[in-house]
Formats: structure tokens, C-alpha cells, sequence
């Protein structure tokens, strides 16, 4: 005899295992898909056995975002991850105001109206913030520190990046403070950042801040080697462009971001609401140098940043 479920009880039957949409604004990079893996174990899921990962990866054609988050939307996933900072996340946010939403890596989710609060967000957001926002004084001040002799200073940002105008405030305002002369340069394409280096030239820059953005972050090799072949000294904001021959990083741990996101996924996968759950803010940031770069560029680095770097490269 064959008894006909109930088409609800059928459809809960055939979902069983919770579906979450992965919605990436750069490369599915595997470090830090093990790290979010690892935050989600830790709260009782793991991928293939009891919760299902549904991947979108825009490779930092940001234009591709919106519709990738419709298409996670219109599959009904119980919850949307973002990776990859603003971009994501505001794609994401656009396209529900129901499914939760748990996003990594932004800045100032704030400024960029992604959360009215960070203690309480509301709505069906929550996530994790890297403060880069704040951070960009802080990286010129290092670099001043590494390069006292350089007078002249340029910035390199994304256009295309929801904080550039907040950041271009800061830089500018620390740049006051430090008495050096500041170029602000602007590159969202692979061409646009070919331009921008050969620009240091003529303008003789002698030091370079490189922003936090996911399109920068993976061409992380493309400016190791950009800033090799113009000797130009520059800092970023993650510890992963050391690690590829880039000079200097100072910023907040991306890996310990994606576990935290992990753990908010099983959290509210276990009945939290997103609104209930605070955006985590870094409390930690790691200052990592890579002296072999150093002594190619032909640079002494001062013995009060080797005393506070957290990892040098040899």
C-alpha cells in the first residue's frame, strides 16, 4: 500500500538538509573555505553530511554579483554567505529581506548602510568586519615608519569599492599629519593597476598604500611583482600579500573572519536570529614583513617595527 505524503510534508522531507548559498566576490580561495568549514564543525555541520553549500564566485567581476545572489534566492537556500567584502554583501542584501545573511570581510558595514547597528543589526543581517576603514592611517603611519625618507606617498584604491571615498578622507587627513604629499590613485581593472605603477614614475612616489579589496587581494602576485620592477616600498592590509613577496601587511586575520562565519552559520542554521547576533569586530591584528623583499628594495627595516612584527619573512 502506498501512502501520498502531504506536498508540505513532502517538500520538508526533500529538505531535510539545509542549503546554503556561498556568493563570492573573488576566487573560492581553499584556505579560507577550510577555516569556514572548521567554524561550522565546530557548531555540528558538515558540508555533504547534514548542510549542503551551494558556490557562486564572480573572480572580481563585481557586475556579476546581483545575479548570482537572485539565483541563490530563487533556489530557496536557507541562508546566504558573503565573501569577499561590500560587494557580496550588498548584492546579497539587495536581493532578500528575509533569508539571513551572514557576511565577511567588510569594512564599515555602517557607512556602507549594510547594518543599522553593530551591537544589534536587525533585519536579516549579520556578519564580521575587518575595520579597513579605519585602518588605512594606520597602514600610512607604518610605512612612514618603514620609508622616513619618503615625502611623497600614493594610495591605491578601488573605485569600484563602497568605502573608497571614506577611505580617500582618512588617508588624506593622515597624510596632513604626517606632512607628506599624497597621490590618491584608482584602479578597477587589471590595465587600471598597470597605469597606476607606471604613474609612480613621474610622480615620484617613494612609498605606496595599497587598500583592502578583494580585486586587489587576488592579484596579490601581480603587485608583488609590480612593485618589484618599480622598487617601489608598499603595504597592504592583509597578512596573505607577504606571504607572495609583497613587502608589508598590517590587518586584521581573514582566516580567524571565516571561521567566526562559520560558527554564526551553524549558529542561526541551530534557530539564532541574525538580528540578534552582533557583527564581530577584530580585536587582533597581525604585522607581518617579508625581509627578503626588504633587502631587494634595499631597505633597512627599523628595529621598533621587527620588535612588534607578529611573523617576518626570511
Amino acid at each position: 500500500m502506498t501512502v501520498a505524503l502531504p506536498r508540505t510534508a513532502a517538500a520538508q522531507q526533500k529538505k531535510a538538509m539545509p542549503v546554503i548559498g556561498y556568493l563570492s566576490a573573488g576566487s573560492l580561495l581553499p584556505a579560507f573555505l577550510a577555516a569556514f568549514r572548521q567554524g561550522m564543525a565546530e557548531t555540528g555541520y558538515v558540508e555533504g553530511q547534514n548542510v549542503a553549500i551551494e558556490y557562486r564566485s564572480a573572480e572580481g567581476h563585481y557586475d556579476r554579483l546581483p545575479a548570482f545572489a537572485v539565483d541563490l534566492v530563487g533556489r530557496q537556500v536557507d541562508l546566504i554567505v558573503t565573501a569577499g567584502g561590500p560587494p557580496a554583501a550588498l548584492a546579497a542584501k539587495g536581493a532578500t529581506s528575509t533569508i539571513p545573511i551572514v557576511f565577511t570581510g567588510v569594512g564599515d558595514p555602517l557607512g556602507i548602510d549594510l547594518v543599522p547597528s553593530l551591537a544589534r543589526p536587525g533585519g536579516n543581517l549579520t556578519g564580521l568586519s575587518i575595520v579597513t576603514a579605519e585602518l588605512i592611517p594606520k597602514l600610512l603611519e607604518l610605512l612612514s615608519e618603514l620609508v622616513p625618507q619618503a615625502r611623497v606617498i600614493a594610495v591605491l584604491l578601488n573605485p569600484n569599492n563602497a568605502n573608497t571615498e571614506r577611505n580617500i578622507g582618512d588617508v588624506q587627513e593622515a597624510a596632513r599629519a604626517k606632512a607628506v604629499q599624497l597621490h590618491i590613485l584608482k584602479a578597477g581593472t587589471e590595465s587600471e593597476i598597470d597605469a597606476a605603477f607606471a604613474s609612480l614614475v613621474n610622480l615620484h612616489v617613494g612609498a605606496l598604500v595599497v587598500g583592502a579589496d578583494p580585486f586587489f587581494f587576488f592579484r596579490r602576485e601581480r603587485l608583488a611583482a609590480l612593485a618589484s620592477r618599480y622598487t617601489v616600498p608598499a603595504i597592504y592590509a592583509q597578512r596573505e600579500f607577504p606571504d607572495v613577496g609583497c613587502l608589508i601587511s598590517y590587518g586584521a586575520s581573514l582566516t580567524a573572519n571565516y571561521r567566526q562565519a562559520g560558527i554564526y552559520v551553524g549558529k542561526i542554521l541551530n534557530g539564532a536570529k541574525p538580528a540578534d547576533l552582533p557583527v564581530v569586530q577584530p580585536t587582533t591584528f597581525e604585522l607581518v614583513i617579508n625581509l627578503k623583499t626588504a633587502k631587494t628594495l634595499g631597505l633597512t627595516v627599523p628595529q621598533s617595527l621587527l620588535a612588534r612584527a607578529d611573523e617576518i619573512i626570511e
